[in-house]
């Protein structure tokens, strides 16, 4: 929960924005601001305070304890101007709130963690518990000292600038150690503990077996992603406590699933008791991985608890990130968020130009010429499959002829697969000319690279026929000057000459031209590679210069009375 603070009117407008765009995020308090902050600090695990920085930090002073535990706090500035990240950047979550409550008011972020202010991902803040000389070694990280990885398991990281050697080392790892003096832990979610229990075994004996074979293993609780048994057992008081207590969900299956688990100790009585011959080392090993510590039993007589513990792989993620038609600020703040947490680019080399300056510090870019989309679309799924986070970029939209399409065709199961959505050619182009997409509409690619002529003929007579606004992609480049001539004749074998036509080049970018003509007054020969051509229907105007396809509102048509 988010605590929102204010002393002024002007603070108490901001706040209630927040309040009212974060509803369930969000809890108002009231009152004298010292008391409201007291309060809202032992409640909330971050808080907005729309104070001066000042009054705030003298405010917070009595109350800050252990920068693990401290609530997250942003302050934001009377004129609402900047949305300062205070408190408890990394580990409490302002410096992300800061980003998000300057994106809500239109205010600058102000953040000051040092990794983050020169574009490293702190090492505090990869989504993993840390452990260790965490200021030390990032200080070396800032200085630009050498710091090693080494990865005893395989886990997707955000960028960070590693060497292949150095004095200090981040050590990846779900083994029971200890850091060294110039080490940092990093503890990955990857061990899956298979429970099984009896009816009413105390959550003292399944939290002490699990403990215990954990210790005995060298495996570090830290690491523990998720308890998982059978579908019976899901609200058996000592397991459900026990996933409490480790602070982990708990996860359950059909006693049919696990019965098809194959397992080295299957028993008789869980099959009489559940269904299957196995619940401990089938529930871990459900979804696959490495079978660490076999199906042990709980010291008490009679026994009633037994565990298993598996490391499952660490999966890749492929992010297919949009990046708009070019312009930054149609760039969405949730493609920004992936290319930083990728640790591998792939893409096109001039969309990567694009957002080099988005890139971090230690992010690997594999970027190509035109022409090479499969191998990009390879590229960043083998990528995936090594258990990197990937992000693919495109532009416009990458699921709208783009890189989705060959990328998903080459992924299966075995990766997470993350789309982004962005703002497409044909609407950037459509803002630029008025609302020639205001009613039913198509894209069409005029590339027969991929495509046959015969079957984009086909569809372009379909949308003719249909009396669908058509806009096309691709619509001409040097070697291929006649297949726009020949789409728009189709067209015109339905359409009046003085049908609407759209022309947008580099829509949204610093050289975007735009201009409006007509089907019988378009000259193929001004369009290129870079244009995107909207063609309207039969009910398409050209209504104060601007292109507008009616949607058909009755209250338009109606006598001026009767509105």
């Amino acid at each position: 929960m988010i605590g929102l603070i204010s002393a002024t009117a002007a603070g108490a407008a901001a706040r209630d924005r927040l309040a009212a765009a974060w509803p369930d995020r969000t809890r108002v308090y009231e009152g004298p601001a010292g008391e409201a902050v007291r309060a809202a600090f032992a409640e909330c695990d971050r808080l907005v305070c729309f104070l001066a920085t000042g009054a705030t930090v003298r405010l917070l002073a009595p109350l800050l304890g252990d920068k693990a535990a401290d609530p997250g706090v942003v302050c934001v500035d009377e004129g609402g101007r900047f949305a300062v990240s205070l408190v408890g950047g990394h580990g409490g979550g302002a410096n992300e709130l800061a980003y998000e409550v300057a994106e809500l008011l239109g205010a600058e972020p102000v953040v000051t963690t040092a990794t983050d202010a020169v574009g490293l991902a702190g090492l505090d803040a990869l989504g993993l518990p840390a452990e260790g000389a965490v200021a030390a070694v990032s200080r070396a990280l800032l200085d630009g000292e050498p710091v090693a990885l080494e990865a005893e398991v395989a886990w997707p990281l955000p960028p960070v600038p590693f060497a292949e050697q150095g004095a200090y080392t981040v050590r990846l790892t779900d083994r029971a150690v200890r850091p060294g003096p110039r080490e940092v832990l990093l503890r990955p979610p990857s061990l899956v503990v298979g429970v099984g229990a009896s009816r009413g075994a105390p959550v003292e004996e399944v939290l002490g077996l699990i403990e215990e074979t954990l210790r005995e293993a060298g495996l570090s609780v830290r690491s523990v992603a998720e308890l998982a048994t059978v579908d019976a057992k899901s609200e058996e008081p000592g397991i459900v406590a026990a996933a409490g207590r480790l602070g982990v969900p708990l996860v359950t299956y059909p006693a049919g699933e696990l019965a098809a688990v194959s397992v080295p100790n299957p028993s008789d009585a869980p099959l009489a008791a559940v269904g299957t011959p196995s619940v401990a080392e089938a529930a871990a090993l459900r979804n696959g991985g490495e079978l660490l510590v076999p199906k042990r039993k709980s010291a008490a007589t009679p026994a009633m608890a037994t565990c298993a513990v598996v490391r499952r792989p660490g999966r890749g993620r492929l992010a297919v990130v949009g990046l708009g038609p070019g312009a930054r600020d149609l760039l969405t703040p949730r493609a920004a968020a992936e290319l930083r947490r990728a640790s591998v680019l792939v893409g096109l080399d001039q969309y990567v130009d694009q957002i080099r300056d988005l890139i971090r510090p230690g992010t690997r870019v594999l970027e190509s010429g035109l022409g090479a989309e499969e191998e990009r679309a390879r590229t960043a799924v083998a990528e995936a499959r090594e258990g990197h986070a990937v992000a693919l970029i495109g532009s416009g939209d990458a699921g709208v002829y783009a890189m989705a399409s060959p990328a998903l065709a080459e992924a299966s199961d075995d990766i997470d697969v993350v789309g982004v959505p962005g703002v497409t050619a044909a609407l950037a182009a459509g803002a630029v000319l008025g609302a020639p997409l205001g009613h039913d509409h198509v894209s069409i690619s005029l590339s027969d690279l991929h495509t046959p002529w015969e079957v984009i003929e086909r569809r372009v007579r379909a949308a003719a026929e249909a009396d669908i606004v058509v806009t096309f992609y691709n619509p001409r480049s040097r070697g291929r000057d006649w297949q726009l001539p020949k789409a728009l004749a189709v067209l015109s074998d339905h359409r009046e000459p003085e049908t609407p036509v759209g022309v947008v080049r580099n829509a949204s970018r610093p050289d975007e031209s735009a201009r409006l003509t007509t089907l019988a007054g378009l000259d193929p020969a001004t369009v290129d590679m870079m244009t995107v051509v909207t063609v309207g229907n039969t009910a398409t105007r050209n209504i104060a210069g601007r292109m507008v396809t009616p949607r058909g509102y009755r209250w338009q048509h109606a006598p001026e009375g009767a509105r």
